[in-house]
């Protein structure tokens, strides 16, 4: 499975014939995905208390890790592609740095006193934030135990680095509003803050959602343009990442999904936990890729399309014979990894 030779293909060229090449059936439910910095490897969060590790440039599963006293959600690579961090979500809600070579912990993360909702890895270091159900964003060093900032907030859910890893975005879902800080100035005002209040109000209105229906995932574009809010109600907002005006409404045919954002309520018993985004931008900034809803396959939104129309349907739809309640695009190569209860890897039809 050989991802080499469509790394340097445009995206635009073969975005509408991706199609499902290799695919994994599970026990259990995945909550996230993550590609590495060389884009080689894929690790996926399963409701399983397991972290699931795929080589895809061999197209195949390469290491199983187990956190059965800790729990785990929201694996993330660090920049060495050995090492990752995790959220627990049994016990102390600390935040877990494990080297994947020899399974060891190399550091905890402790301070949050409620359940981790979003990790975030800066771009260009290894630092990185996170936000709890606590009402508080910190941010890390992974080099020390110990928070090196904290921000508190109301419901703060969600967060991200923009591409140059000076600026920060937290989403607050119920408030629903997002604030941009300066980094280096986080302990300051916002410099900018973006109310959807009345964008939530016309669009739930239009499309049978509610209000801050299950804000699930928060990104910007690779180029810094654009500031997606992806959403498990009937579509994802595309923000102007500037001026925070709205540039799309990713209009979802199938409606809602079901799966459970940060902050939803969540069941005394079973395996339902939070999911991580169903959508996320390609590297080149100008499509977004999301589930289907309760539907199979995966959507395709072309951003640059119909300009100055809020409302975007879909492009294109890849087909396939599984649901996808996370979706990642490969920051290296032309290559997208699902998953709901079955991994998919999906590569451009070369015919």
């Amino acid at each position: 499975m050989d991802t080499g030779s469509s790394s340097a293909t445009k995206v635009q060229s073969i975005i509408h014939t991706f199609r499902p090449t290799k695919q994994f059936k599970s026990p259990a439910s995945y909550t996230s995905v993550d590609f590495d910095n060389t884009g080689e490897f894929a690790l996926f969060s399963r409701t399983d208390d397991t972290i699931q590790l795929y080589n895809t440039k061999a197209g195949g599963h390469a290491k199983e890790l187990r956190s059965q006293k800790y729990g785990n959600a929201l694996a993330r690579f660090t920049h060495n592609s050995s090492n990752i961090i995790y959220a627990s979500t049994k016990g102390d809600h600390g935040i877990r740095y494990l080297c994947m070579h020899d399974n060891s912990f190399i550091r905890y993360f402790k301070g949050h006193t409620d359940r981790v909702t979003s990790l975030s890895l800066s771009p260009g270091a290894d630092n990185f934030l996170s936000a709890s159900l606590d009402n508080t964003v910190r941010l890390w060093d992974c080099r020390s135990p110990n928070a090196q900032g904290q921000l508190n907030f109301t419901s703060a859910y969600l967060t991200a680095y923009d591409p140059s890893g000076t600026v920060i975005a937290i989403a607050s879902p119920p408030a629903q509003t997002v604030c941009l800080y300066d980094l280096k100035n986080y302990d300051k005002a916002p410099f900018a803050s973006f109310d959807l209040l009345d964008t939530e109000q016309k669009f739930s209105k239009d499309h049978g959602m509610k209000m801050a229906e299950g804000w699930s995932g928060l990104e910007f574009s690779n180029n810094g343009k654009y500031l997606l809010i992806a959403t498990n109600g009937a579509g994802h907002y595309v923000l102007d990442a500037f001026d925070g005006k709205l540039v799309h409404f990713l209009r979802r045919p199938s409606g809602s999904t079901s799966h459970l954002a940060p902050g939803d309520p969540l069941p005394s018993s079973g395996t339902m936990t939070y999911t991580q985004a169903d959508a996320a931008f390609s590297p080149d900034g100008r499509y977004v890729i999301g589930g289907n809803g309760a539907q199979n396959g995966l959507l395709v939104w072309d951003v640059y399309d119909k300009e100055g129309q809020p409302v975007l349907d879909p492009t294109a739809e890849l087909p396939s014979q599984r649901p996808a309640t996370v979706v990642a695009y490969n920051p290296r190569h032309n290559l997208i990894a699902s998953a709901e209860k079955e991994v998919c890897l999906w590569l451009p039809d070369p015919e």
